[in-house]
This record gives structure tokens, C-alpha cells and sequence, in this order.
């Protein structure tokens, strides 16, 4: 029960072959479905994870720490104030030592770049928990969860309302990987990145599969959709902007006026933790097409999955 990952590190959605991911999501949803009847899975016993964290989380904390504990290892979190990456330690010595006592590093960062240096210096597979270019376990959930309502990994449609931010750069890396459609709605100075919008472009053309498209307006980019996808407006780090973003995100919401424009069988989707009222109304969230929460638990499905092909 495993991709061919052993060793590899994990910082990108794009870095996964189709036929990788499309395992992983095999792997992550025999996993769940065999917990769920009470079957134990203590592939990575005695396996140990280092948790890096810079930024503090939920979901992310506690789906890899049960998702190590139900594989038959343990995980070991470490805060912001037990490693000072950069300050106590350069971000090269610590990925020598830790790779001396762990055999994987999951890291949750705000520069991209710590994840890079750690997986060039360490010698155990990397995961990147989140930093401020992508958030592939997110996606990888995400894509997980969609298969499971819609019963697809492609032809369809994905929606995404906001910023366009890391949860933004992984949906477009995994919708060309995957070869989906996915339509992005943000205001004007908050649009995916053009070299990101190239990446997807340059992968899609060459599988033949999928197209991305930037929009203005939300209403447009909702039409016919089959999953309407929503992030905070402001998200850690960026308490300054919030007062300036909330103006500038007005409009940019998941309401039941675009809840009508879609498909109906369109599935809501929400990484969390939701700004009720900014983003997402309540109503929208509580819809009985909403699987915001079945989204959160496969995290801890999807991370499994990554786990096993990368430490196993």
C-alpha cells in the first residue's frame, strides 16, 4: 500500500506524476474507509515525524500527529520557540540534525524557502505542511474529497473565490496535474501569480488536459460550476492588511446567489478556519452541499497516504 516516493520529499502539488497522485488518493481513501471499521494500519511503527511549526495551526497539528500515531509511529512537535529557524540555527544545520533523529520532517512555514533548504539539507523526506507559495496537503485532501462527492478527479469544473494565495497555487498545480477546469476569481491586485498562471499553462498543454481561467467576477467564474471553493481574505501574517482587504475582497463571497449559478450537484469547499459573513456566509457553509467538514477530515486521510509512500 504505497507510491513509489520512498525518499522523496514533498513541497509542490506539481511535483506528483498524475498516476502518483491519483494512487495517493487510492491509498488515502482505503485508509479512511478501513479505520472507519476499526482496522489498524501500523505500517510506520516505530517511525518517528519531526513537526516544524512557525505558524500555529489545528488542523494541521493534529491530523499529522494522529495521522503518525494511527500509522504506529509518533510525532514530535516543534514550536517557533524551541528552533528559531534562522535565528538560534541556520535552517541547514537543523535539517543535518534532525535528519539524525527523525525519518520524516513535516515543516509549516512562511517562506517557501525553508521548505527548499530543508529538503536540500536533510536526508529523510520533507513535507510542506504550508508556506506562503503552496499548501499541497490542502489540496491533496481537497482533491480527495471532491472524488469522493463527485466520484471524479477530472472533467469537472473547480471554482475558486479569493485571494490568490498558496490554497490558489495548489488547486491550479493539482488541476494540472490532474487535468481539471478551474476558474479563479479575485480583485484586481490579488490574482494568481502570471508565472504560476505559466506553470499551470505549460503543464496543461502538454497532457491536454484541463484549462485555468482568471476572472473578476465571481457570478461569471460560478456559472455551471461543480465546486465552489472559498479562503480567508486575510490570511496569518497578514493581520496589517486585513482592514485594507476587507474593503478590496467586498463581493468576493460564497452566498446562495452563487450557490445558484453553479451545478446543483456543487459541492462547497472551505480550508478553514472560515471569516463567517467575509468569505463564506453561514448559510452557505451549513448547505446541505457543503463538505467543509468531510474536507478537514481527509486531511488527516490524505497525510497518511503521504506518509506511507515517503517513510515506508
Amino acid at each position: 500500500m504505497s507510491v513509489n516516493l520512498k525518499g522523496k520529499s514533498f513541497l509542490t502539488d506539481l511535483e506528483l506524476s498524475k498516476e502518483e497522485y491519483l494512487q495517493l488518493l487510492d491509498i488515502a481513501q482505503t485508509l479512511k474507509n478501513e479505520t472507519l471499521i476499526g482496522k489498524e494500519h501500523l505500517i510506520l511503527k516505530g517511525k518517528i515525524l519531526g513537526m516544524i511549526f512557525q505558524k500555529p495551526s489545528l488542523r494541521t497539528r493534529v491530523s499529522f500527529e494522529v495521522g503518525i500515531t494511527q500509522l504506529g509511529g509518533s510525532g514530535i512537535y516543534l514550536g517557533p520557540d524551541e528552533i528559531g529557524i534562522g535565528k538560534r540555527e541556520t535552517t541547514e544545520d537543523i535539517a543535518r540534525v534532525l535528519s539524525r533523529y527523525v525519518d520524516c520532517i513535516m515543516a509549516r512555514v512562511f517562506g517557501h524557502n525553508i521548505v527548499e533548504d530543508f529538503a536540500k539539507y536533510a536526508t529523510v523526506p520533507v513535507i510542506n505542511g504550508l508556506s506562503d507559495y503552496t499548501h499541497p496537503c490542502q489540496a491533496l485532501a481537497d482533491l480527495m474529497t471532491i472524488k469522493e462527492k463527485l466520484g471524479v478527479t477530472s472533467d469537472f469544473i473547480l471554482t475558486y473565490i479569493g485571494d490568490g494565495n498558496n490554497v490558489a497555487n495548489s488547486l491550479a498545480f493539482s488541476a494540472a496535474v490532474l487535468g481539471f477546469d478551474i476558474r479563479i476569481a479575485s480583485p484586481k491586485g490579488y490574482e494568481l501569480d502570471k508565472k504560476v498562471v505559466k506553470l499551470v499553462q505549460d503543464r496543461m498543454k502538454k497532457s491536454g488536459k484541463g484549462s485555468i481561467e482568471l476572472f473578476d467576477s465571481p457570478e461569471k467564474a460560478s456559472e455551471g460550476t461543480h465546486v465552489l471553493y472559498t479562503d480567508v481574505w486575510a490570511s496569518m501574517g497578514q493581520e496589517a492588511e486585513a482592514k485594507k482587504r476587507k474593503i478590496d475582497f467586498e463581493g468576493y463571497q460564497i452566498n446562495m446567489n452563487l450557490i445558484k449559478k453553479a451545478d446543483p450537484r456543487c459541492i462547497i469547499l472551505h480550508c478553514l478556519p472560515a471569516h463567517y459573513d467575509e468569505e463564506i456566509i453561514k448559510d452557505a457553509a451549513d448547505h446541505e452541499n457543503s463538505a467543509i467538514f468531510d474536507q478537514a477530515e481527509n486531511r488527516l486521510h490524505a497525510q497518511k497516504a503521504l506518509m506511507v509512500s515517503l517513510i515506508r
